[in-house]
């Protein structure tokens, strides 16, 4: 299949029949519906149309999870792992399927789509493993030591939602559900408007694979009439998109006294040492920048070189970046596809233009690309940026990074932490503990030294999420179901009550108290 417009006609394992089955699995309240159409970005033509749902559709949803959920929560551990490795299993068995149907609607490459895949398996096989262990009763200290049995549960919350963007149709709006899931919620899912299928696909393997039906519930629909009405129907929310949309909200989950967890905008630093190897500086910034055409929360939109090697990087940058094929065939043979809609697209032209128009110069890139598509945008590299220009600090989210120059470490930590987010960030040197030092000083949730963003978001043991204005809250590792739960504190007291015993006297027994804490405070091993 050719990298062009003439690949664009095939829609490879998808096909009206299951597109038109998936969209059954839209949870309904009843009745008609509006359809919304789904655009396909590589063309601009309809690839399909799910139904324009209702809060009462969200609420039914909400119904049925929390319906579902009560057997749900007490089902073992055990057998939910089971559940979620068929899931895994099924998941990499039938992915030419999801990556077709993820490329059309998104409009990533599919080596970008892959990436969801991945994601997908590793989440699932990694709650499936962990789960029971994160939550396990714990003992905890005692009031006072022997005479304190305490121990702390977990308890799941209920039902979760979900407001997922369009950017990770599939792993955004499954992976943060399969922890809640696994810590026995049942999950109601709001997939953006422009991206529903891959959450429905989801939705159907979930069934094959035995989650009970209505556990995961997708309402398909606009946000701004959708979001409401699912923050009024769920115990906890999480969100990714916007820091703009991200403080609505939370206002909104707070209103009722819901947790919620967010992950939020970016406008995230590489830093590149003078001892970094720049082959690998070079390959790195080109998927640190253009993964997903740049549509990525944790991509790298400001990238800092050290003078001393400046120049050769950025000539072998530009090369680099010149030099990738974008396409929307449904294989591999693109490596960067299409912007997911006209909006972004006007956005990105619209950062680029401000730029230029303000002194920025282009090293690669800076063009629309309509012979490829509708959506289509050059990969593009400015140097000569400064603080007037729009895309200084304003999160562009397509695929446009500026260059720029620091003479010292400090200067390059001052200046990445000069941004009210921190999501992500990358470092490039030769020496990795000095790496993980200067990472150390970052304002921010993730650092990768000697990679993107990959290996921090891949390490599914530790913590994702970020400081400041990028977010509230973490996915993945023990935070990641924790979150879903509520933690229960059970203190049984033996012998002598926390209180003056009888006879002692509260004046006495303050004094007995007093000089207890005084040894305890002494004794190794206790807190």
């Amino acid at each position: 299949m050719q990298v062009g417009r003439a690949a664009y006609g095939t829609r490879g394992r998808i096909d009206a029949a299951l597109l038109e089955r998936l969209g059954e699995r839209v949870t309904l309240a009843g009745g008609d519906r509006e359809e919304i159409e789904v655009e396909a970005p590589f063309t601009g033509e309809v690839l399909g149309s799910v139904p324009r749902g209702t809060g009462d559709d969200v609420r039914e949803a909400a119904r049925r999870a929390r319906a579902a959920q009560k057997s749900w929560a007490r089902t073992s551990f055990e057998e939910r792992a089971r559940i979620f490795m068929r899931f895994h299993d099924l998941v990499l068995k039938r992915q030419d399927e999801v990556l077709d149907l993820v490329q059309l609607e998104s409009g990533k490459a599919r080596g970008h789509a892959f990436e969801e895949v991945l994601d997908v398996a590793i989440v699932a096989r990694y709650y499936a493993r962990t789960a029971k262990g994160h939550l396990r009763p714990r003992r905890r200290q005692g009031a006072y030591p022997l005479l304190t049995s305490t121990r702390e549960y977990h308890h799941p919350k209920g039902v979760a939602g979900f407001i997922v963007p369009w950017n990770y149709p599939l792993t955004l709006a499954v992976t943060d559900a399969i922890p809640a899931l696994m810590a026995g919620n049942g999950a109601v899912v709001k997939p953006d408007a422009q991206t529903p299928f891959a959450a429905l696909w989801a939705a159907e393997l979930l069934l094959e694979a035995g989650l009970p039906r209505d556990l995961f519930g997708v309402v398909t629909g606009r946000g701004a009439e959708l979001g409401a009405p699912l923050i009024e129907s769920v115990d906890f929310l999480m969100f990714t998109g916007s820091t703009r949309t991200g403080r609505t909200v939370a206002a909104q989950a707070a209103e009722r006294l819901i947790d919620y967890s967010m992950e939020l905008g970016g406008k995230n630093a590489m830093i590149v040492l003078g001892d970094a190897d720049l082959e690998k500086a070079t390959e790195g910034a080109v998927r640190a920048c253009f993964s997903n055409a740049g549509q990525l929360c944790i991509s790298i939109e400001r990238l800092f070189v050290h003078d001393g090697v400046y120049e050769r990087f950025a000539e072998a940058f530009a090369r680099k970046t010149r030099a990738l094929k974008l396409g929307g065939a449904l294989n591999y043979s693109a490596e960067m596809g299409s912007l997911v809609s006209g909006k972004q697209l006007e956005t990105v032209e619209g950062h680029v233009r401000d730029a230029v128009e303000k002194g920025a110069a282009v090293l690669a890139g800076g063009r629309p690309r309509p012979d490829l598509g509708p959506y289509f945008y050059e990969p593009t590299v400015l140097a000569q940026t400064t603080a007037g220009m729009t895309l200084f600090a304003e999160e562009t989210f397509g695929p446009v990074v500026s260059l720029q120059r620091f003479s010292s470490v400090d200067e390059a930590v001052e200046r990445a932490n000069d941004s009210p987010y921190g999501l992500n960030a990358s470092v490039w040197t030769g020496d990795e503990a000095r790496g993980r030092s200067l990472a150390t000083r970052l304002r921010s949730g993730t650092v990768n030294v000697n990679e993107a963003y990959a290996a921090a978001w891949g390490s599914t043991d530790a913590p994702m999420g970020g400081f400041g204005d990028s977010g509230v809250g973490r996915r993945h590792g023990a935070h990641g179901i924790q979150k879903y739960t509520e933690a229960q504190t059970v203190a049984a007291q033996r012998v002598l009550p926390v209180a003056p015993p009888p006879g002692l006297g509260a004046e006495r027994y303050a004094r007995v108290a007093t000089a207890a804490l005084r040894v305890l405070s002494r004794l190794p091993g206790l807190k």
